[in-house]
């Protein structure tokens, strides 16, 4: 088996996880041992490998590797902060601001793609909004929308500018999320802008493009590249990786 660049604390977390889960089920015995069964799902994630590929390095049937895998993502992501929790964690840092941003998760064309067709990214996929830290760490992951929902949409849909401002909070978007909240300050848009426009517009991008580097983070992991599963599965995957990233970081 070939060698990941990943902790052996993330390893751990995995197989913590599968560990409580069987015991709390009562769960009989099963082919893979709770590290061989978080090494398997840590590679199908990290590596983006198909379930048979993943399947026979581990000694086992494309079937179980599939359960194993759809059993611990489903673990991992039940232990995905809240953004309630990420917003409270950005308070106690001290933090003025964070990021928001979306990302469009790639899948394969459907026969019913027109509500997973992005026209900004030009694919199919799923939008998954992102809330992050003044310095890039990724501090939470939506569930996922159709590729076709505009960014202002989702983040209405998660509500994620009511909550910065309750939080005591202020956000940094993009300008495709002008229109969104005064809680989220977006640069100003056309042309022929007054310098002072053009100033501020400097500003905020030196202020929220380290923040950017949190979905690069995120897609480190290559199963979040491009979804070969039902895309529907999009967030709750996102979940997963965000809190093994999250470990992955310490």
């Amino acid at each position: 088996m070939p060698r990941y660049p990943l902790s052996r604390r993330t390893l751990n977390l995995a197989a913590r996880t599968i560990r409580a889960h069987r015991k709390n089920t009562g769960s009989r015995w099963r082919r893979l041992d709770p590290a061989a069964q978080a090494l398997l799902v840590l590679v199908h994630l990290y590596k983006g490998e198909p379930f048979a590929q993943v399947a026979a390095g581990f000694g086992v049937g494309t079937t179980t590797a599939w359960r194993y895998v759809h059993e611990t993502t489903a673990l991992l992501a039940a232990q995905a902060p809240t953004l309630e929790q990420g917003l409270r964690r950005a308070r106690r840092k001290g933090w003025a601001y964070v990021i928001v941003d979306g990302t469009l998760i790639a899948c394969d064309p459907l026969a019913a793609d027109r509500p997973f067709y992005s026209g900004k990214h030009k694919q199919h996929g799923m939008n998954i909004q992102v809330v992050a830290a003044p310095g890039g760490e990724p501090l939470w992951t939506s569930w996922s929308l159709p590729g076709a929902v505009h960014d202002t949409q989702a983040a209405r849909v998660w509500k994620i500018a009511e909550r910065i401002e309750t939080a005591g909070l202020i956000g940094l978007g993009d300008k495709g999320y002008v229109g969104l909240s005064e809680a989220v300050f977006c640069p100003f848009k056309g042309r022929g802008k007054a310098q002072w426009k053009k100033n501020a517009n400097s500003e905020h991008t030196k202020l929220r493009s380290p923040g950017e580097r949190a979905i690069a983070q995120l897609k480190q992991w290559a199963i979040l590249r491009r979804l070969r599963c039902c895309p529907n599965r999009a967030g709750q995957i996102t979940r997963a990786v965000l809190i093994l990233q999250l470990r992955e970081a310490r």
